[in-house]
């Protein structure tokens, strides 16, 4: 049976910080267990899918309140995302994952809301139509109006790495990237739209560079099934 929890990243384990780099690390190169426990610690949350009682999935989350514009606003903003192979299928996270977005616009439903994704591989792209009807950036939609946000928070989280002339967070050195043989879209999936955008806009993926993606999430935004999942704003 598979169930999630949503877990505070002070209250994990030594056990399950341990399993939770294994997960990654069978699925990434260019990182290793420190790298990702100091990663890991600047993050407040942890969604997990585990299958009886083995990890089969994360993410993690940070979420903060800034001005922009002369106005507040709240950002999530998602960490390392992985699903076990013999899992890739499954949408526990991502339905417990706006269930929980959900949760936390409702703690302050005044305040606009966005969602900051930095991706580096194709199927976590995949999230982002899955979400919300417009991110930037997008396809076949200008969200542009969203751009000048996205260039801030990225500039202020990468000043050394982020190039807002491409929108992708470009490290020198890989910060961990997917391993060669989940790296690449198979042909079919290349010939996607979504997937053969992302290509374009992060070349440089294979080599640990992430694209950086905003989305606002807001009840407007939502496809219906996200909607449903999201839960009311009464």
């Amino acid at each position: 049976m598979v169930r999630t929890s949503v877990v505070p990243v002070p209250a994990l384990d030594a056990a399950l910080r341990s399993e939770m780099a294994r997960l990654y690390l069978a699925n990434y190169d260019g990182s290793d267990e420190a790298l990702f426990f100091t990663d890991l610690a600047k993050k407040q949350e942890a969604l997990l899918v585990h299958e009886d009682e083995q990890l089969v999935g994360f993410t993690t989350m940070r979420f903060f309140e800034r001005e922009w514009r002369s106005q507040p606003i709240r950002v999530v903003y998602s960490g390392d995302t992985v699903v076990d192979r013999a899992h890739w299928g499954q949408q526990a996270l991502a339905f417990d994952w706006i269930s929980r977005m959900g949760a936390l616009k409702r703690e302050r439903p005044e305040i606009p809301f966005y969602w900051l994704l930095l991706v580096k591989g194709h199927r976590t792209f995949r999230y982002l139509p899955l979400f919300g009807k417009t991110f930037y950036p997008h396809w076949s939609v200008d969200r542009s109006d969203l751009k000048p946000l996205a260039d801030a928070l990225a500039s202020e989280m990468f000043p050394d790495d982020y190039n807002p002339a491409t929108g992708v967070v470009e490290f020198r050195q890989s910060r961990g990237h997917l391993k060669a043989d989940i790296a690449l879209p198979s042909s079919s999936e290349s010939a996607k739209e979504d997937i053969n955008f992302f290509l374009q806009r992060n070349p440089g993926f294979r080599h640990g560079h992430e694209l950086v993606c905003l989305c606002e999430v807001e009840t407007h935004n939502m496809k219906p099934l996200t909607l449903r999942l999201f839960g009311g704003m009464d």
